[in-house]
């Protein structure tokens, strides 16, 4: 399958070690020694089951490198005071790591966009580099943080080779925070052999986000370099007693610097702030406070018509977001969301719910405009209400009502570092969870001339609109819908046939993720919630009607509009609940490749 597991190749033979230790000095063990832990052990038997290999070929790709690191880094910890300071830290934190890694690489189908046959031909490859660029991401620190000796005195640096002799380490108190991921580069040809390198270099676009990691350069390594970023926030939590499924579901690398591209933009361009009365904001000498959920909508809608992933859905997570990336300042008892009262010179006045910001995160001083001259006083003591923003702040603000934020429901978890507890964050059901199906009870009666045949019939053709109304006339429809989804497919926007995307290619024909495509479009054009809420429904239930009223879809025989599809896996599967359309015209520019991953059930 792979030119690599042709290769027998041994890892080198090390020297031999002193058995006695004298005081003060750590002996340094074999790989097989600091491996064999029940702890290890098992970390290193889930490590194989999120791989597709053999056992020979798991023994050639996984575990020989994780022997080289293990004889690299010893008992050395992976901090001097923070998450995993202790003996041995480094080594469990790298093999934590490489578990997380692979665990969120199973969410992802690798090259993003490629097609179906590359991704499978290409699918160990990735998972291979996922986990060596996880595993290798602070081998950097022995080199350049920690001062190593032998008894003698002879100062043992890593490029000399595994250590054989008993030693003794500190860490420097002149080492520089950043420099451990630039010295990555000094070491990881000392655990990832030529063979592997000749076989990582074969594929150009993993080859090169590898590289990047390796050089500490996360923000171009893409997706790989995310998922890295991620891991190692949940090795992090879990080691410090927190909840590591927070850090796996935080949002990409790199998102700091997207929220605030986004903030400065609508600042520039949409935003008003300073108005005698209705406004979006107000900057004063000290602070800018911007209407937490206004801002929060529209800073969504533009994030995702922009193609980028990652946001959180609900205003409360953006709210959490903003704050733990020191964009949003955090009130005196530690919340993202304040509660002021601002008062114009004219004596209008009026209480809001908050983001503050410091303004020099946005303008430059020379830009900034002039501040108000009016007032915003912060009320003493936050009622409750003050964790998610009320409705009628947004009224006040801006003339478009908008829905109540949803307060968070994700329990509250204390990990500790126990094995099991890690294990089981690890482990996924053989069936995950599904989306919430959307009911029939929203959907209108087909005329009998736009019956539905199953996928195996032949198909009837239909006509999507390939013409899209500006941004600023564009009006919520059913064939704006299907002009965004256009749009969002040919400029990869929207990326079709990953384990998260909402669009698929299956049965010669286009399957749409319910209600996850629908919910995408009504958090990109906020202007839908007035109409839904005229209806009663959801936003998102809004724009799933104007769609079912096109005809596009197929209907089962039984008259469902929902398709239930298999997601099949190395080792899961899962299951996706979706419309399929008739047709897929107009929504490509070249006939689909169907997704071999994906099967419709009848």
């Amino acid at each position: 399958m792979f030119p690599l597991f042709q290769l027998k190749t041994a890892p080198p033979a090390r020297g031999s070690r002193l058995e006695a230790t004298p005081n003060g000095l750590t002996r340094p063990e074999s790989a097989a020694l600091l491996l064999a832990t029940p702890r290890r052990q098992r970390l290193l038997e889930h490590i194989w089951q999120r791989t597709s290999l053999s056992r020979k070929q798991f023994a050639m790709l996984y575990h020989a490198p994780l022997e080289r690191y293990a004889e690299l880094v010893q008992q050395f910890p992976a901090s001097e005071s923070h998450h995993h300071a202790y003996p041995g830290g480094m080594l469990d934190h790298g093999l934590e790591i490489v578990a997380y890694a692979l665990k969120l690489r199973q969410s992802h189908l690798l090259p993003v966009g490629a097609a179906p046959e590359t991704q499978a031909a290409q699918a160990e490859a990735w998972t291979a580099g996922i986990a060596y660029a996880a595993l290798l991401h602070d081998i950097g620190k022995i080199a350049v943080d920690l001062h190593v000796e032998y008894a003698d005195g002879a100062i043992w640096h890593p490029w000399h080779g595994p250590l054989l002799q008993p030693y003794r380490f500190r860490y420097r108190k002149d080492r520089q925070y950043r420099l451990h991921g630039a010295a990555t580069g000094l070491l990881y040809t000392d655990v990832l052999d030529r063979e592997i390198l000749d076989w990582l270099s074969d594929y150009p676009a993993l080859w090169s986000a590898l590289l990047y990691v390796l050089a500490g350069q996360y923000e171009h390594a893409g997706v790989l370099g995310e998922l890295v970023v991620q891991a190692d926030q949940a090795s992090v939590a879990q080691a410090l007693g927190g909840d590591p499924s927070k850090a796996l579901t935080a949002p990409k690398h790199a998102l700091q610097r997207k929220l605030l591209d986004g903030l400065r933009y609508l600042l520039r361009e949409t935003f008003k702030l300073n108005q005698p009365e209705a406004s979006d904001g107000w900057l004063t000498q000290d602070a800018l406070w911007l209407v937490s959920k206004t801002v929060s909508d529209k800073l969504r809608a533009h994030l995702l018509s922009q193609g980028i992933e990652g946001i959180p859905s609900s205003n409360t997570a953006v709210f959490d977001v903003l704050q733990d990336h020191s964009i949003a300042q955090a009130t005196p008892d530690g919340k993202a969301i304040w509660r002021a009262t601002v008062t114009s010179p004219g004596g209008w006045s009026n209480t809001f719910t908050f983001l503050k910001l410091a303004p020099s995160l946005v303008w430059a001083s020379m830009e900034r405009p002039e501040p108000f001259t009016g007032t915003v006083e912060v009320e003493q003591e936050p009622s409750k209400a003050s964790q998610a923003a009320p409705a009628s702040d947004s009224k006040m603000a801006d003339a478009t009502p908008t829905r109540d934020t949803e307060p968070s429901t994700q329990p509250a978890s204390d990990a500790g570092d126990s094995v099991d507890d890690l294990l089981d964050l690890l482990g996924m059901p053989a069936t995950a969870p599904t989306e919430p199906i959307a009911t029939n009870t929203t959907s209108l009666e087909v005329p009998p001339n736009h019956q539905d045949d199953p996928p195996d019939a032949s198909h009837v053709t239909c006509s999507i609109p390939t013409t899209l109304e500006t941004a600023a006339t564009a009006k919520p429809s059913g064939q704006h819908f299907l002009e965004w989804l256009r749009q969002g497919i040919q400029t990869r926007k929207l990326i079709i046939n990953d384990a998260k995307a909402l669009v698929h290619t299956i049965a010669d024909t286009v399957y749409l993720v319910s209600p996850g495509v629908f919910q995408r479009y009504a958090q990109e054009h906020p202007q839908i919630a007035p109409l839904a809420k005229q209806q009663q429904v959801q936003d998102w239930q809004w724009v799933q009607k104007q769609f079912e009223r096109l005809h596009l879809h197929r209907k089962q025989p039984n008259g469902l509009n929902i398709w239930t599809c298999e997601v099949t896996g190395p080792r899961k599967s899962r299951q996706l609940h979706g419309y399929l359309l008739r047709e897929p015209t107009g929504l490509f520019e070249e006939p689909p490749i169907n997704n071999p991953y994906l099967t419709v059930k009848k």
